[in-house]
């Protein structure tokens, strides 16, 4: 046997223990879930590599190709060289493309530990194989069926020896050599033409019809001529009665020995739609990015006195959210997206009372303050992570239940991931262009295919892609995007670089041309072109991919949004236009006190461009309720005013202040208090008032049977401006009071799996896994009674302090079995230092550390081997 056969793998463990460290941390980092926990040796780390769901979660991140190689994998001979499996991508004409991939795609199943062996003996891991291979149940994608071996496993001896008579072959002594003979016939290009040559047209429409599957077929128990001549050569192969399958030998003739109709080695390009000036999206992008913060100001300042009431199972009903559509003047579904939005930033949650409500938390007030351009970042990068799914809201949970706005449901783990995906790609196209969504879907598809849940050209509407449609629009609602182009701040928001010419993400992923095809990264030239060559673990990710951020680098990429967006955000004005209709009109946007004092002196009229308010005498009234004086509102108006104050406004501010007060509502239940007689006589007398029930308790005093509240609105109703008044005979000042939640944290994202590791974790992970694979397998000395199956050595407690004592003199290492104060036993290899007082100071291989173990934990102890 030659030395390589020597050196070849055996099994999954071995090939990880010949990866170096880098190949390891490129392992635990694309499936993080193998170190959770971190596993005691490599052989643990094997056995946790096959189980059916990390198999599972690990095919569902595969990209097309290499998925399409892998089901190749799993209808090839185990194991199987690279030449067959290339065979069986590439077909017996070849394909130039596929050849070039191919070893991308293996060395990506290899790094995921789904493949391993040398490239005469490739080997998929037995559980993929299992989830990927053809059976009745569960048919392969590639549309092939069982081989001739597993079809006829339960066929009479006699009737395969009629088979392969029938076929021109020799008569053979026994079943497995006939299968054998059929086998070697069916796979034998120049005879297996041959022997079709002289098949009817009808068989050869039948096994046209089979060939890229479903392989299955049904016939009748007196089957037409044409099925009996294939049946009688095994073409078909009965499994149950009445059915019968293509084997996959047969089906491999036929399609000229390609597993797949349509291999896809090379992802779908982005395609631009259309491209505009740079300056123009990023201003566009910047004034969307106005409108969200405004579009949030309003939000919570609406329910700034306490919003809409928690339903019983949590979230906003149907009606609340029609409501607050209603205020913002947007669609019910736009509406949600910015009410989760504000959730997502922490900015408002349930205040927890008793008549639980929702309104702003603290954390809203620290965001006033921020600069508007931080206050966007703060919100974008609440959206990029964040798992909730505005989209889904109105739709229907797995019980039929409607999903509602913050309520429960609503997390998608796949969210944050297809946000960044969705933008890195509109990242990489030429700047200003805009793509085209179909072409989007399109790329999504090709990096997660087990992830759709229609394919090959279907109806999309899974997950992912809609997932990717929400983005699209969001990102135009936020202003990350403008036009539909990724905006200069959209693509600082990422971490990419800024873009240059036609490559705009070209410093960090490649380069993309004006076309959107990708283009190989500087890195491709060191790609190999044959199966014997290595591949970095770094050349296999896809071209034009933007890494996620770490928590720093997104608050990194958050300032840096901000610095580019500030200088395109309209600067806050201090002044309004007063037109003669009692309408202002602010020409852009206002500086928050000016902007607030407003707001109570006026209502809004119309938005857009310009602000139009208009004032009332309720508005007015408003004004002079939270404790400002008619003069204090013509010294505001004078001072903000770019035009004269109108006549007309200032006699509309004069005539509700002078009838401001001249009423006085109190508590009683409630009373009417007045110097003019004259005027509560004509309340009294007035239809209107029948409703308070008032009666006159004094010349100047009216009692009524109804609240405060009750009767202040009535009189106003009335067209009176009545005023509170406290128990001491004050005016109250109505002042609006802000309600607050206790202190809240934002929701956390719901993640797909375990976290990706920090390089700090992965380096103390591999250093753990060696140091216990060492222990594992270090040839040692045989000492005492071993455990049962051979695990940890017994030895006496006398033996166990001999041979530690020896240790320290002779300097040399040892293995111990030792259970810990949990009752979780390991094999360590340790050094011995010092023995004393019942304990054992050494340095720890495991722990790579001096330790101290108590002697009474070590279950065994066994010197090492001198080999």
């Amino acid at each position: 046997m030659s030395p390589e056969a020597h050196s070849a793998p055996r099994s999954l463990a071995e090939a990880l223990r010949a990866r170096d460290d880098t190949s390891l941390a490129a392992l635990l980092r694309s499936r993080p879930d193998l170190i959770t926990p971190v596993p005691t040796d490599l052989t643990q780390l094997a056995t946790r590599a096959g189980t059916r769901a990390s198999v599972l979660r690990a095919l569902e991140r595969l990209d097309r190709f290499a998925l399409q190689t892998a089901e190749a994998l799993a209808v090839a001979p185990d194991p199987a060289s690279y030449d067959t499996l290339l065979g069986l991508m590439a077909g017996d004409a070849g394909d130039e493309a596929v050849a070039r991939e191919l070893p991308r795609a293996v060395a990506t199943l290899r790094e995921q530990a789904l493949v391993w062996g040398d490239d005469d003996r490739l080997r998929l891991v037995r559980t993929a194989r299992e989830l990927l291979a053809p059976s009745p149940q569960h048919p392969s994608p590639t549309g092939l069926g069982p081989t001739v071996q597993e079809a006829t496993s339960g066929m009479s001896p006699g009737r395969i020896q009629e088979i392969v008579t029938t076929a021109g072959l020799p008569s053979t002594h026994d079943s497995v050599s006939a299968v054998a003979a059929l086998t070697g016939l069916f796979g034998h290009r120049r005879k297996m033409a041959k022997l079709l040559a002289g098949a009817p047209e009808p068989a050869r429409e039948v096994l046209s019809r089979l060939v890229w599957g479903p392989p299955y077929g049904q016939v009748t128990a007196d089957p037409a001529a044409h099925l009996r001549w294939l049946l009688d050569r095994g073409l078909l192969l009965p499994t149950t009665p009445g059915t019968v399958v293509l084997p996959r030998e047969v089906a491999l003739h036929l399609r000229e020995g390609r597993a797949h109709r349509a291999p896809e080695p090379l992802p779908p390009a982005v395609a631009p739609a259309t491209t505009h000036n740079p300056q123009v999206v990023d201003a566009t992008a910047a004034g969307q990015a106005y409108t969200a913060l405004a579009t949030v100001e309003e939000l919570l300042k609406d329910w700034d006195e306490g919003g809409p009431a928690v339903l019983r199972a949590g979230g906003l009903s149907v009606r609340d959210l029609k409501r607050t559509a209603v205020a913002l003047d947007v669609s019910e579904p736009v509406a949600a997206f910015w009410v989760e939005l504000a959730y997502a930033a922490g900015l408002i949650a349930s205040d927890g009372e008793a008549d639980e409500r929702y309104a702003a938390t603290p954390a809203y007030d620290e965001w006033l303050e921020l600069p508007p351009a931080e206050r966007w970042a703060r919100l974008a990068q609440a959206w990029l992570t964040a798992t909730r799914t505005p989209g889904l809201v109105g739709g229907r949970d797995a019980k039929d239940r409607t999903l509602s706005a913050l309520g429960p449901g609503l997390d998608r783990s796949a969210a944050p991931e297809v946000r960044h995906r969705v933008l890195s790609l509109l990242a990489a196209l030429p700047q200003g262009a805009a793509p085209d969504a179909e072409s989007v879907l399109a790329r999504l598809r090709w990096e997660r295919p087990l992830r759709a849940a229609q394919r090959d050209g279907a109806r999309d509407d899974d997950l992912r892609s809609r997932l990717a449609r929400w983005t699209l629009s969001e990102a135009e609602l936020l202003g990350v995007t403008g036009r539909g182009a990724l905006s200069s701040h959209g693509r600082a928001l990422l971490g990419a670089p800024a873009a240059a010419g036609a490559g705009p993400g070209a410093a960090r992923s490649g380069t993309a041309s004006a076309t959107g095809a990708p283009v190989a990264p500087a890195a491709a030239s060191a790609e190999p072109t044959g199966p014997g060559d290595k591949l970095p673990v770094h050349h296999h990710r896809a071209p034009e991919r933007l890494a996620p951020l770490s928590p720093a680098e997104q608050g990194v990429a958050a300032a840096a949004a901000a610095r580019l967006l500030a200088p395109l955000l309209p600067e806050p004005l201090d002044h309004v236009l007063l037109q003669a209709d009692l309408t202002a009109v602010a020409p852009g946007p206002l500086r928050r006190p000016l902007a607030d004092t407003l707001g109570v002196l006026a209502d809004v009229e119309s938005k857009g461009g310009a602000t139009v308010y208009r004032f009332t005498p309720a508005s007015v009234r408003r004004a002079l309720d939270a404790g400002r004086t008619a003069a204090d509102l013509h010294a505001f108006l004078a001072e903000h005013s770019r035009t004269p104050v109108p006549q007309p406004l200032a006699y509309l501010i004069d005539d509700v202040a002078r009838r401001h007060g001249h009423l006085r509502v109190g508590a009683a239940s409630a009373y009417v208090r007045c110097d003019d007689d004259t005027l509560l006589n004509e309340i009294l007398a007035d239809k209107r008032a029948a409703a308070l029930r008032l009666r006159r308790l004094a010349p100047t005093v009216l009692a009524a049977q109804t609240d405060p509240a009750t009767l202040l609105e009535g009189l106003r109703a009335m067209g009176y401006a009545p005023a509170a008044e406290s128990a001491e005979g004050d005016v109250l000042i109505t002042r609006a009071h802000a309600h607050r939640t206790p202190p809240r944290t934002a929701p956390e994202p719901v993640p797909d799996g375990p976290p990706p590791p920090d390089a700090t974790l992965l380096a103390a992970a591999i250093r753990a896994i060696r140091a216990g694979d060492l222990a594992a397998t270090t040839p040692r000395k045989p000492a005492g009674e071993p455990l049962a199956g051979g695990e940890l050595p017994r030895t006496s407690s006398a033996e166990t302090l001999a041979t530690m004592q020896a240790a320290v003199l002779t300097g040399d290492s040892v293995w111990i079995g030792y259970v810990n104060a949990e009752g979780a036993a390991s094999q360590r290899v340790i050094a011995p230092i010092r023995v004393e007082g019942g304990f054992v100071t050494a340095y720890d291989h495991t722990a790579d550390e001096v330790r101290t173990f108590p002697l009474h934990r070590v279950t065994g102890v066994a010197e090492l081997a001198d080999d």
